[in-house]
């Protein structure tokens, strides 16, 4: 827990960096913020339908090779994420690029109540479709009752 908020205050602080200095922290084109959005969610879809293949999809080359097989990627994103597998609801902030790399925030909350935020990476694919190409998730102080 302790790594992920230290990943997270990093995160946040380049966010608040790039702001800062004027690092082209830009607006993302709203038909790209949809795309990214439709992505993350369909993943977030096939996650709760046990649909390994289809979470699979959703991942950049870079992931899909890391983990070689949908049955390893679910199974790791069951035992390491299981706020982002079984979220119990999710809203969407606003898409940032930073640095020619595109954010996306969202929060979630799993079944306990317990508030998470989940910053995903994006990467643009060379056919001009979304992959995630990561994702970092700590808990917030928040709980939903």
């Amino acid at each position: 827990m302790r790594h992920a908020l230290a990943k997270l205050y990093i995160l946040l602080a380049l966010f608040g960096l790039a702001r800062a200095v004027g690092a082209q922290a830009a607006g993302v084109p709203p038909t790209d913020a949809r795309q990214v959005r439709a992505v993350i969610q369909g993943q977030l879809d096939a996650f709760a339908a046990d649909d390994a293949k289809r979470a699979f999809s959703y991942a950049s080359p870079a992931i899909r090779e890391m983990f070689g097989t949908p049955e390893r990627f679910i199974d790791m994103v069951r035992a390491s994420y299981p706020m982002v597998y079984r979220a119990a609801s999710v809203s969407f902030f606003e898409p940032e690029m930073i640095e020619g790399e595109l954010f996306q925030r969202v929060r979630m909350t799993d079944s306990s109540g317990a508030v998470w935020l989940a910053i995903y990476r994006m990467q643009r694919q060379s056919d001009k479709s979304w992959r995630i190409n990561g994702c970092e998730v700590v808990e917030s102080a928040g709980r939903v009752t």
